[in-house]
């Protein structure tokens, strides 16, 4: 009996762990095709609507999801992204950050975490998200976004999708896509 209640616990850890998508795989993949989407946006504290479409214009978009403002590893990203944030601009890429959660700080974050350096949108109901397949749903049954970050070529074209519970390797990766991208275009 005590081996069959072992055997049935690991069964269902091992069922459960297969559940869990694997770290470093977004469900939007290299190659497919970034959704436009236009977003009520803050950088430096200032609102503005923020249009992926004329985003792209500019070069591409290092677009971030993170789940929600003012909690811890959404804050070491923010700071992480603002650091970086001089050398993607003179790569030609513009930082984006989306979440789903406090959406009604966005503004504070974007003037506070992510210190002026780039823009932060809010995404209710993480409609944004899921069509990024970049999703996560809370115990309590919320969406939320799913820490994940795209690269995005001008043409709309997803470089890179990398999803990670962990904030430290998005810049990395990010980086490391958009050097790859200019290397190409010259």
């Amino acid at each position: 009996m005590k081996f069959l209640a072992k055997f049935a616990m690991a069964a269902g850890l091992g069922l459960s762990l297969a559940a869990i998508a694997p770290q470093g795989i977004a469900a939007l993949q290299q190659g497919a095709t970034a959704p436009d989407f236009t977003l009520n946006a803050a950088r430096g504290g200032k609102p503005f609507n923020l249009s992926l479409k004329e985003a792209l214009k500019k070069g591409p978009v290092v677009l971030y999801f993170f789940p929600a403002a003012f909690t811890p590893g959404c804050t070491i990203e923010a700071h992480l992204f603002a650091e970086a944030s001089d050398d993607f601009n003179k790569l030609g890429a513009r930082v984006v950050g989306v979440t789903a959660g406090n959406i009604e700080r966005v503004a504070e974050f974007s003037k506070s975490e992510c210190r002026d350096k780039f823009a932060v949108a809010a995404d209710p109901g993480a409609k944004v998200a899921a069509k990024y397949d970049s999703t996560m749903r809370r115990p309590d049954g919320t969406m939320l976004s799913n820490r994940t970050s795209y690269v995005i070529a001008p043409n709309g074209t997803i470089l890179l999708s990398y999803t990670d519970s962990k904030p430290q390797a998005h810049v990395e990766k990010t980086m490391a896509a958009v050097r790859a991208w200019k290397a190409r275009k010259r």
